[in-house]
């Protein structure tokens, strides 16, 4: 009786052994996937659209990428999501003080980037826009790009901005982003 204890000691071990190399494999597949998708991801070409829109988050990183792609282009309109968020301060403040009729700014119905994409899709719509660069966090650009495409038929640029974050905040923005690419990818925002 004993050897059988023995064996299903040891056949235990190695079934949790190998649980734990599958799941180790499964996790780094997961990191270098996300590495591909929210890291090295690459800006687009600077060049010249109908209008640079910041997408509402971290503004103090992401609203001097878009002035500086704008003024780098010659793009006419600046667009800003204006959401009342904390994170979103100064290009909240930028829209409160707006006196120029190229700065637009808007308020998404729901203060997420579907929200966002739906109010960009029916912008670029009225105004008959073909083309526009969309400026976010390099983590955010995949997830923004898929949401845009599907709001609208305008070529869809993205720029990055870099987040200044610790390795546990990627380890944070990969689960969010990876959930947010599934959602967006079973179910579009857009028609």
């Amino acid at each position: 009786m004993y050897p059988l204890a023995t064996q299903r000691t040891g056949s235990v071990a190695a079934l949790v052994r190998r649980c734990l190399v599958a799941a180790a494999v499964v996790v780094l597949i997961w990191l270098a996937t996300c590495l591909a998708l929210f890291v090295t991801v690459d800006s687009s070409p600077a060049r010249r659209t109908n209008a640079v829109i910041m997408l509402g988050g971290d503004s103090t990183e992401r609203l001097p990428v878009a002035q500086s792609v704008r003024r780098a282009t010659g793009t006419p309109n600046l667009v800003l999501s204006n959401t009342d968020t904390p994170g979103n301060a100064s290009a909240d403040a930028r829209c409160a003080a707006n006196s120029s009729a190229r700065v637009i700014c808007f308020r998404p119905v729901t203060k997420d980037t579907r929200g966002e994409a739906r109010a960009i899709g029916q912008l670029i719509a009225d105004r008959h826009w073909t083309a526009v660069t969309v400026v976010t966090s390099r983590y955010h650009a995949t997830r923004a790009r898929m949401l845009l495409v599907a709001c609208t038929d305008a070529r869809v640029d993205v720029k990055v901005s870099e987040p200044r974050l610790n390795p546990w905040q990627w380890v944070e923005r990969f689960v969010s982003e990876t959930g947010g690419v599934v959602e967006t990818a079973l179910a579009p925002p857009c028609g």
